[in-house]
């Protein structure tokens, strides 16, 4: 799945992170690497963008960039 299908408040860890060029550089560079754990903490009213927690820090990005990012459900 991909991180704009996690619902509010479930975790995630990143798998994969898609795109290419600068906008993969730029997704990187704001700590969302591989097996990084994300959760999902709001959503803007209109659906984008929104709001993810990782790594001690809170990060809002689009959701069309959420859709490169291919996350896998985390094992409890």
């Amino acid at each position: 799945m991909t991180l704009d299908q996690v619902k509010v408040g479930e975790h995630g860890i990143i798998a994969s992170v898609g795109g290419e060029g600068a906008l993969r550089r730029r997704l990187l560079d704001m700590g969302l690497t591989p097996r990084t754990r994300v959760m999902v903490r709001k959503v803007a009213p209109m659906g984008d963008p929104i709001e993810l927690n990782l790594r001690g820090y809170e990060l809002t990005i689009r959701l069309e960039d959420a859709q490169k990012i291919e996350v896998t459900e985390e094992r409890a």
